[in-house]
């Protein structure tokens, strides 16, 4: 599952609180022996169970290095894949008929602090400092980059909900400034898409704004201190690159200026209608509301970024349908590849970060549902896309550059279902479907955990937002019905995911030994409702659609939503 340190995670820190960050840490068990491992590892299991842990065993071994996306060990796991997917029947679905989609990855970092000037109507200007007032933000869309152009405020930049953050201005040609994050009284998955960085800029350029300054929020202990956007600010970032090797951003032509602090936030609101004290009053509120303004500044930006082209692979597999009308329609069922590499030692040494449950386990799956497909009496009527996607951790990079590049039509891409982290250290009780409420998915979903014996129940991290933190997002803003299955907490799930969640989530403790053991016999259960589910999809009638009305259907013209 994507990692906090993304553009996104640390948007949707301005939502909500994270979980991890929050909830007390349950008592870690003692690290196994190397022969206690060893038991874990080679203990003999059913051949259902030992096919779905062996993909594990390689895949999360230390020879592959953690799996980061642009390594050779990823490119390895990629070519697992392939000849997995081959073996299973599956038709390439990668470019020039193969089975790998070249993903051109783009590292973006800052080269230099970049300036930031404030210049008021009787034309001083101000130089605002960076690390105190402004932090620049990369631009890998224009590695050399200048604006100069009058702000405007627009509270939290948001069209939708019955509020509109616009009304009153004109912000064709300027640049935007709006607090991160959403209103608490949002519904928590719109909430989070709120909280998105792209999605605020993708309003913003709908309005015609040349680009977005983020102010820091004044919700002491509800978003994150302005130091955090200063460490971050020297990191590098990924996205995907555009042919001319420059990188894509959400909203082309309107990118990230950089963020401002309290401190710089008054000096850009210097002779504006509201005082910025006010203003900083106001926004103290969960559901504070603000008025559009003009201020009465021009800001110039100017900012340097470094580029570095990286290479990686999504892996995809077609099978056919059997339906001469329907298989021209595809159900893509997704999980994501790569984990987080080498990192710091643990307390034992251990540097490799293995991903065993994330997502090697949904790697598995895939394998697994495809091969189950491949013995089934009678072929799905609808199209199935296996997908095995790079750079997830990076920030759900390899599915948006599949959702923006897809190898089928997009138009027939009619359903995504998705495989992230499911935690299986426990025989699970029920399960949790993100999205399910917004499609016909969500009966379908439901129907299938029935005939496992298994409800529907609620998100157990609902602090976490993660109905926009894994892969499946993408194809929702694509306009494309997803969800993504989690095992639930019901019984005993309840103090493993937070055990997981505590102790081993992107830790070099996420391995096939790990402690508490892995429960294959609830990972091919798991490969059983997801089967279902997929094989429902692929044989109904009727393509899913989004519910009527849904938020998000409507927000990307899906369909049934209107």
């Amino acid at each position: 599952m994507i990692r906090t340190t993304t553009p996104l995670a640390l948007a949707l820190m301005l939502a909500l609180p994270a979980y991890a960050q929050n909830a007390p840490a349950p008592a870690p068990a003692p690290a196994p022996t190397a022969a206690e491992r060893n038991a874990i590892v080679n203990a003999e299991l059913p051949a259902d169970q030992a096919a779905l842990k062996s993909h594990v065993m390689f895949l999360a071994s230390d020879a592959l290095k953690g799996r980061e996306a642009g390594s050779p060990e990823f490119d390895i796991a990629a070519q697992y894949v392939a000849s997995q997917f081959y073996a299973a029947g599956l038709k390439p679905a990668g470019d020039e008929g193969g089975y790998l989609q070249k993903v051109p990855l783009v590292s973006a970092k800052l080269d230099g602090p970049g300036t930031m000037t404030v210049t008021d109507k009787g034309g001083t200007p101000v130089a605002l400092e960076f690390g105190k007032d402004f932090v620049s933000s990369a631009n890998p869309e224009t590695p050399s980059y200048s604006v100069t152009a009058p702000v405007v405020f627009v509270g939290y930049g948001i069209v939708g909900q019955g509020r509109d953050d616009y009304k009153g201005v004109d912000v064709k040609g300027r640049i935007v400034a709006y607090f991160g994050g959403a209103p608490e009284s949002f519904p928590g998955e719109v909430a989070a898409h709120f909280s998105n960085p792209a999605a605020k800029a993708e309003i913003a350029a709908k309005h015609g704004a040349i680009a977005t300054i983020t102010i820091e929020s004044p919700r002491v202990g509800k978003a994150p201190p302005f130091s955090l956007y200063i460490t971050y600010a020297s990191r590098s970032r990924f996205t995907w690159g555009n042919p001319d090797g420059t990188g894509h951003i959400a909203a082309p032509g309107t990118p990230s200026a950089g963020t401002v602090s309290l401190v710089g936030a008054e000096k850009l609101f210097a002779g504006a209608r509201q005082k910025w004290a006010d203003i900083a009053k106001a926004a103290a509120a969960p559901d504070a509301v603000f008025k559009a303004e003009a201020l009465p500044v021009t800001v110039t930006v100017a900012a340097k970024t470094a580029l570095t082209p990286v290479k990686s692979y999504n892996v995809a597999g077609m099978l056919p349908g059997s339906d001469p009308a329907l298989s021209k329609e595809v159900v893509v069922l997704s999980a994501h590849l790569d984990h987080i590499g080498v990192g710091r030692p643990d307390k034992t040494g251990d540097t490799i970060n293995n991903g065993a449950l994330d997502d090697a386990v949904g790697i598995a799956s895939l394998i697994e549902e495809a091969k189950r497909f491949k013995t089934a009496g009678t072929k799905p009527r609808r199209s199935i896309l296996f997908l095995a996607v790079t750079a997830e951790e990076k920030g759900l990079v390899g599915s948006d550059y599949f959702a923006n590049n897809p190898t089928v039509p997009l138009s027939s891409i009619v359903a995504d279902v998705n495989l992230d982290m499911p935690i299986i250290t426990y025989k699970f009780q029920d399960i949790v479907v993100y999205g399910a409420g917004h499609s016909t998915l969500g009966p379908i979903v439901e129907r299938a955990g029935k005939a496992i014996g298994v409800p529907l129940s609620d998100d157990p991290l609902p602090g976490e937002n993660i109905f926009v933190r894994s892969d499946h997002y993408n194809f929702v803003r694509k306009g494309v019905p997803s969800v993504f299955l989690w095992p639930g907490a019901g019984g005993p799930g309840r103090a493993a995911i937070d055990d997981f969640m505590k102790n081993h989530y992107h830790r070099p403790s996420d391995e096939i030994g790990q402690l508490p053991a892995i429960d294959w016999e609830s990972g091919v259960r798991f490969v059983d409702v997801n089967y279902r589910i997929a094989r429902e999809i692929a044989d109904g009638e009727q393509r899913p659609m989004w519910n009527k009305g849904d938020f998000f259907g409507l927000t990307y013209n899906g369909a049934g939503a209107k």
